[in-house]
């Protein structure tokens, strides 16, 4: 039930119009849960899937996308390797990537064969990410939330880009922000993204959409730093609205 809750009041206090999606590395699917066969171009693919149903995907299901593999910290055998190494070669040299860049990617610590997916609200278990698609005005709820817009002397907390996936583990292992309110530590931390030119594509999401994600154990602090700063927001419309009111009076 807690994750049915937590579900609800995110989309509430954001204005969602699609889901949260949890996601955990597993080695096995629960009892219960399908284990789907679908093919897909990547794993970011098996986001949208998880709006509507909660289903296991094993490491071979992720292999279509050998970079998304590679960020989940899946096991490459020595195809799947050889074909990430020359899509890396690919995009150095057309200038995509720096070359030092691939070795310096966040990568999933949690070693599974797998991963379980679904909406948020339906998830059995504790995820270990959550992720949310975010329109520039619930961005900026978020990033507040977070205290990643906060001027402390030093520049706000930068936005992550390509790959989109890579904010998952940034998320769960390289620290983040800690939320206004709610006292995160820096174990991990709320992530944000623009995503990249294969979450586009594959993925279909609208073009005014960014990627968050919500490390699992974090997940009910950051919930209700969200809600206080919806709050907060929601006080700060209304003084403007009457500043604005109170200018067109004059004028």
């Amino acid at each position: 039930m807690a994750n049915v809750k937590l579900a609800a009041q995110i989309a509430d206090d954001l204005g969602l119009d699609l889901p949260p999606v949890a996601l955990a590395f597993r080695d096995a699917a629960p009892k219960g849960v399908a284990v789907t066969d679908d093919i897909v171009p990547s794993a970011c693919a098996f986001w949208r899937k998880a709006e509507t149903g909660v289903f296991f995907a094993s490491v071979a299901r992720h292999a279509n996308c050998p970079i998304g593999a590679f960020v989940m910290g899946f096991e490459l055998g020595d195809t799947l390797m050889a074909e990430l190494q020359s899509l890396i070669g690919q995009m150095t040299a057309c200038g995509y990537v720096h070359r030092d860049e691939p070795a310096k990617i966040p990568v999933n610590r949690r070693k599974a064969a797998g991963i379980l997916y679904g909406p948020l609200a339906a998830f059995p278990g504790e995820p270990d990410a959550v992720l949310v698609w975010l329109t520039p005005p619930q961005a900026m709820i978020w990033s507040e939330a977070t205290g990643g817009a906060a001027w402390t002397g030093t520049p706000p907390t930068n936005v992550f880009g390509r790959p989109a996936c890579a904010a998952i583990p940034a998320a769960l292992d390289k620290g983040g922000p800690s939320p206004r309110r709610s006292g995160f530590g820096r174990a991990g931390g709320p992530a944000l993204s623009l995503g990249c030119m294969g979450m586009r594509t594959f993925t279909a999401i609208p073009a005014d959409r960014m990627l968050a994600v919500i490390p699992g154990p974090r997940l009910a602090d950051f919930a209700k730093a969200i809600a206080e700063t919806t709050g907060v927001n929601r006080a700060m419309r209304r003084f403007y609205e009457d500043r604005l009111a109170a200018l067109g009076a004059k004028g």
